[in-house]
């Protein structure tokens, strides 16, 4: 049978991680248990809580009559522990059983993988959800609202195709540790050397410890949740290795889970766009840079891009880089008019929010004040629209020329640093052994 679940945190605390972790713990005494799926959802839906996340796993039932004392626990707990009285916090739980599983017709499981996809790009509804529910017939539980349906089955939709369809999806892993009861919402313990450590032993192949650049650690969270730290990466025996190398308060539980995070699912290619693009979704746009990055208040960081696709007019949008994104600010300003890049982040209100850019061509033409072919020295203008003139050679040129100037920033892939990175964009460094296009990694 598998299990997915949704919606029990909520801004002020638990976990859907934490909760997973304790069933996963508690149901072993009923069958075998699976490595749990932690699926990162649409990270622009405005009513997620922190990072978007669903979970499940499947167990095998060692005996048939277990399943319904199974279902009525994992229901136990679910009320239990979930944030039930915060007013966003709406669960949802799904059970597919194994005959299900087994026998599900091909036309099905693409609805699910269409689900599943649907989820992770753009904002689907409650009423989808359940109308799917009813059409493949999947029990299902949830309380207040309900909403928590939607990951929950997207969770177990994805544990599906990832096992039908194993080279499909891109998969990452994630070992959570999780507080003692007792310290929950008390400063959290860690040593820092130790995780400088840690990331010096196993990086690349862990990631996202550590923001190298603005000397910070980013593996613990900051809430008053259940998590104490969570190491992320894209081989187990390097996040275990990771995970034992870094000193920390004692910790109550850990769990391993196979992720979708670092893979940049949420993206919708440009060449897939219907129409104008959507609030509450992200792209990868191709366009050209038609205005010169400004800094306005607060430090962020703002131009507009052509969009480069057939339309009767030209679409342009304001892309972003916020405060937050620190050194990454730096390569936006470099951009000039004319630079043809691809940016990646999420749309909102007519802006695009920058995860990534990736600088395609730049622009090494500027036009400048003349010369004057007796001294070389630049001319100045004779007033608006009056062309240029030497002042001291007295020559004349009616307007500006275009020069070849030189651009410290290069072509290739920037990203924003780890302290500012959704969790399921994909860290630059992940493309380390791609040969198609050069990468700038944030460290």
């Amino acid at each position: 049978m598998i299990v997915g679940i949704d919606d029990t945190d909520s801004r002020t605390g638990m976990c859907t991680t934490y909760l997973c972790a304790v069933l996963v713990d508690e149901l072993t005494g009923y069958g075998r248990v699976s490595i749990p799926r932690l699926v990162r959802l649409n990270p622009c839906i405005p009513y997620k809580t922190r990072g978007n996340g669903a979970v499940a796993f499947e167990i095998h039932l060692h005996k048939a009559s277990y399943e319904d004392t199974v279902k009525e626990l994992i229901k136990a707990r679910v009320g239990e522990l979930a944030e039930v009285h915060a007013e966003e916090t709406n669960p949802g739980v799904v059970f597919i059983r194994d005959e299900s599983v087994l026998c599900m017709p091909s036309e099905h499981l693409r609805k699910l993988q269409q689900f599943y996809e649907r989820t992770v790009k753009e904002v689907v509804t409650i009423e989808h959800a359940f109308a799917l529910l009813a059409e493949l017939q999947i029990e299902h539980y949830g309380l207040k609202q309900k909403r928590g349906v939607i990951g929950a089955l997207a969770a177990a939709a994805f544990f599906m195709l990832q096992q039908r369809y194993p080279a499909q999806y891109e998969l990452t892993y994630e070992l959570i540790a999780y507080r003692k009861r007792e310290r929950w919402g008390t400063p959290r313990v860690i040593d820092a050397a130790s995780v400088w450590k840690a990331d010096a032993a196993t990086y690349p192949l862990t990631w996202d410890t550590v923001d190298y650049a603005n000397k910070n650690l980013v593996l613990a969270p900051h809430s008053p949740c259940p998590v104490l730290f969570g190491v992320r990466g894209d081989r187990v025996d390097a996040i275990v290795r990771a995970y034992e190398l870094i000193n920390a308060e004692p910790v109550e539980r850990e769990a391993l889970f196979i992720t979708n995070q670092g893979t940049d699912s949420h993206l919708i290619p440009g060449e897939e766009m219907q129409g104008t693009l959507s609030d509450y979704h992200s792209y990868r746009i191709e366009g050209t840079v038609v205005s010169e990055p400004r800094t306005i208040e607060g430090g962020h960081v703002v131009f507009q891009l052509a969009i480069a696709r057939p339309s009767p007019r030209e679409e342009r949008i304001d892309c972003i880089a916020y405060e937050p994104t620190k050194q990454f600010r730096e390569i936006v300003r470099s951009l000039r008019v004319g630079d043809e890049i691809t940016a990646y982040g999420s749309f909102k209100i007519g802006t695009l929010n920058l995860e990534k850019i990736a600088v395609r061509a730049l622009n090494m033409k500027a036009k400048r004040n003349p010369r004057c072919e007796h001294c070389g020295k630049r001319m100045k203008s004779a007033g608006r629209a009056q062309g240029y003139r030497c002042k001291r050679c007295g020559t004349y040129r009616s307007s500006q020329e275009l020069e070849t100037v030189e651009r410290e920033l290069e072509e290739g892939l920037y990203e924003v640093p780890p302290a500012a990175r959704r969790h399921i964009a994909k860290p630059l460094i992940r493309l380390r052994n791609a040969d198609s296009q050069k990468i700038h990694p944030s460290r």
